[in-house]
């Protein structure tokens, strides 16, 4: 069989022989093709660029000048070196805009403009004939992985960071059965101190060993703090709303609150939607939150919490008029043992953290230095969760 031809290629082929009617009949066929084109290219994801040998830009569709900031009426005019400099140093260009070699190329770049983002681009060479010489062009295809990589980084900061905590909390475990047999021996050497003649002595090593068994008590309750961090229960769902152990926190940490001179801004939505909730575990998250917001104020304040809903969400805000967070500090907030406090054993929101995201919620963080810190939370609506959970 001989070689396929191109009805419309074969009509070019004899374009001075059409008579004016012919002529008009093909310029609208073209016309209506390259619509077509532009159509196709335009609904692709994917952003499409055909580059000539010296890096003109001779073409992009919708999504490659979104991507990259190319405007309509650059096309045809502009150099890749001077549209996106980042893209041009990977496809090893020259500052003319020339391409050091015609090859295959599939990358990864960062590009800084118009935003920060991840690319993969493959290059492919194709060479349209022309009567004199062949003319080599260059055809990019980029997609925008900047979610995929965040996502993948995050992953592997999740596993490394379980990883951690999971060699830890066995390490801790272990701890338990030393601090209890020191205990037990502790209790012994103490009824027998008590049977001592020499009873001024005694007592002096009765106060020794008193502050022995206060050190064992503590460095159990922090074991036991951080076993109940890092091997969590999973959260009882039931229907809830968010109001009831919003309010309990409140009450409880009231006294506390008014001593140090702290008012409380409520403004709660009458009636908000139901969420699946484990009523314990969302009641600890409330109380860790306001009581950061009394920590992060040292002369009295406002605690300003709001409670409201949409069409898919019900967000409860807690805010604080304290000292704020640095930008330095902000980004490590959610990172075990990292504490801003004296003495905090910066367990407290990486907890917060995971029983927000084990209820299918968000939180986010706001704080500006000396002006205060607002924490987002969001809880999905029970409706909306029901139908995550059956997709």
């Amino acid at each position: 069989m001989g070689k396929k031809t191109d009805p419309l290629e074969s009509i070019l082929g004899r374009v001075e022989d059409l008579d004016a009617t012919s002529l008009s009949n093909l310029v609208s066929r073209l016309a209506r093709e390259r619509r077509l084109l532009n159509s196709v290219f335009n609904t692709l994801r994917e952003g499409v660029l055909v580059i000539d040998a010296y890096g003109t830009i001779e073409y992009a569709n919708n999504s490659a000048s979104d991507l990259l900031g190319v405007q309509l009426q650059d096309i045809g005019s502009i150099r890749l070196w001077k549209a996106v400099p980042d893209l041009a140093r990977t496809l090893n260009m020259t500052r003319s805009g020339q391409l050091r070699e015609a090859v295959n190329l599939a990358r990864e770049v960062e590009i800084s403009y118009p935003e920060p983002r991840t690319v993969r681009l493959y290059m492919v060479p194709f060479e349209e004939a022309k009567e004199s010489a062949p003319v080599t062009r260059y055809a990019i295809i980029l997609s925008d992985i900047t979610e995929e990589r965040s996502q993948t980084r995050q992953e592997m900061e999740n596993e490394r960071v379980q990883s951690i905590l999971d060699l830890a909390a066995g390490v801790a475990h272990e701890l338990g059965n030393p601090l209890n047999s020191l205990t037990i021996h502790l209790q012994l050497l103490e009824r027998y101190l008590q049977k001592l003649p020499d009873q001024e002595g005694a007592a002096r090593l009765s106060r020794s060993l008193a502050i022995c068994s206060g050190e064992v008590e503590r460095l159990d309750s922090i074991i036991r703090n951080f076993l109940e961090a890092v091997r969590p229960k999973k959260p009882d769902l039931r229907d809830l709303n968010l109001i009831a152990p919003l309010e309990e926190s409140i009450e409880f940490l009231g006294p506390e609150l008014e001593s140090a001179g702290i008012n409380v801004d409520l403004s709660l939505e009458s009636s908000l939607p139901i969420v699946l909730g484990d009523h314990d575990q969302v009641k600890q998250v409330f109380f860790n939150l306001i009581k950061n917001a009394r920590q992060a104020m040292k002369s009295g304040g406002t605690v300003r919490i709001r409670a409201s809903s949409d069409d898919s969400h019900v967000t409860i805000q807690i805010g604080d008029t304290g000292e704020g967070i640095s930008e330095e500090d902000l980004r490590k907030v959610f990172q075990p043992y990292y504490s801003t406090k004296e003495g905090g054993s910066g367990l407290g929101m990486m907890i917060v953290e995971r029983i927000v995201r084990d209820h299918g919620g968000h939180i986010g963080i706001n704080s500006r230095k000396g002006l205060g810190t607002v924490i987002t939370l969001q809880f999905p609506q029970k409706n909306r969760r029901v139908r995550l959970l059956k997709s």
